[in-house]
């Protein structure tokens, strides 16, 4: 895009990038976190970033641009706060197509911050990472970098996640679910139905991240209060075999054009003796030593090639777009079980996906800017 002035050379104008996070979802620290990185790396000559968080209880707000307000300090999670002016969407004020940005107060005038160009959605969990914000940006008809509506919806929910997977030929591990009915109508049915799959079993909110209510379970007894604790997430419960493997994850960026996806090397996370007994939200998050990512992984040069062609059937199996991080176990007789995609994965600086396109030869600033790319080439609507 130009701008011209009469007399002087047209001057080209950045496109304008509305980074979202927070949101009302249990995952809303962890999504400041990830706009810290991003705030602290987009390339500001080349986009004009505008910032708006969203609170736990939903309201948009124009907050600070400085990376630091929204860091992981000490024990600290960051968190967007309610402001007395909201930001809301609304059509072009000067009649014009498409839509702009408006800042809205009690007893007051709406005034125009602008239109953008494109949105950088970095909110996960429900009401962000499942769809409905991606429903309301089509609605809108607003570019956004990420997947689609029913890609971010199948994503987001461990149940049919694994239903396309099994559909596609992708191998999947046992698994049950507990639905919000079944739960209150028959708990003991449920129970022995988990218990059949074995054990250790690892009881999970079917539609959360961020290892957000996971516990592991190691006897029959331990379930109702797993299934409790998933609960407090998500009324409906997906219940997993373990599987006795190594976890290894790709990093998927979609194609240009009509290219497949494209896939990092795979990676692999170690846990270091310590605390965790396995990689939950404070070992991904809080404790920095908890964990050790090997990228490359140490695998056979063949198992790497399977497993990259895997992850973009993985991503082309639920519509992907955008990007992705697809998690596997690597058994001991050389099975790849893929465990599940995160359609907005962890995108701070030291999380896995950009850790393993950056060993593959993208680095962070060059990861953001691809992905509004592809964003800013993509339409909105049926494609």
């Amino acid at each position: 895009m130009t701008t011209d002035t009469p007399g002087t050379p047209a001057r080209p104008v950045k496109p304008r990038v509305l980074v979202l996070f927070g949101g009302r979802s249990s995952e809303h620290a962890v999504s400041c976190v990830t706009a810290a990185g991003v705030l602290e790396a987009i390339d500001r000559t080349r986009y004009d970033v505008v910032p708006v968080g969203i609170t736990r209880s939903g309201q948009w707000s124009l907050v600070s641009a400085d990376p630091s307000a929204w860091s992981l300090r000490s024990d600290v999670l960051p968190e967007v706060t309610a402001t007395e002016h909201a930001v809301v969407m609304g059509s072009a004020m000067d009649g014009g197509s498409g839509q702009e940005l408006l800042i809205a107060a009690p007893g007051s005038v709406p005034q125009s911050l602008g239109g953008v160009d494109v949105v950088l959605p970095l909110l996960h969990g429900p009401f962000g990472e499942d769809g409905t914000l991606q429903g309301m940006l089509e609605m809108a008809d607003m570019r956004y970098v990420g997947a689609g509506v029913l890609a971010s919806a199948v994503g987001m929910d461990k149940h049919y996640m694994k239903v396309v997977f099994e559909a596609a030929g992708l191998d999947v591990g046992p698994y049950d679910v507990v639905t919000d009915r079944q739960w209150r109508t028959d708990r003991d049915a449920a129970v022995r139905r988990a218990a059949a799959l074995g054990f250790p079993l690892f009881v999970k909110p079917a539609r959360a991240g961020s290892s957000m209510g996971i516990t592991r379970v190691d006897d029959v007894q331990g379930i109702p209060a797993a299934i409790e604790a998933a609960r407090v997430f998500d009324p409906k419960v997906i219940i997993e075999a373990g599987i006795d493997g190594r976890e290894i994850e790709v990093a998927v960026l979609q194609g240009r054009g009509l290219d497949a996806p494209r896939t990092s090397l795979p990676g692999e996370i170690a846990m270091q003796p310590g605390d965790h007994a396995w990689y939950d939200f404070e070992a991904k998050y809080v404790d920095g030593a908890a964990a050790e990512l090997t990228c490359p992984a140490d695998l056979p040069a063949d198992v790497i090639d399977r497993v990259r062609l895997l992850a973009a059937d993985a991503f082309d199996a639920i519509g992907g777009e955008g990007l992705s991080r697809v998690d596997f176990f690597y058994t001991t007789d050389g099975r790849l079980v893929i465990n599940e995609i995160n359609t907005m994965p962890g995108f701070t600086p030291i999380s896995m996906y950009p850790q393993m396109w950056a060993k593959s030869g993208l680095g962070y600033t060059e990861l953001i800017d691809e992905l509004i790319g592809l964003a800013l080439e993509r339409g909105t609507g049926l494609r």
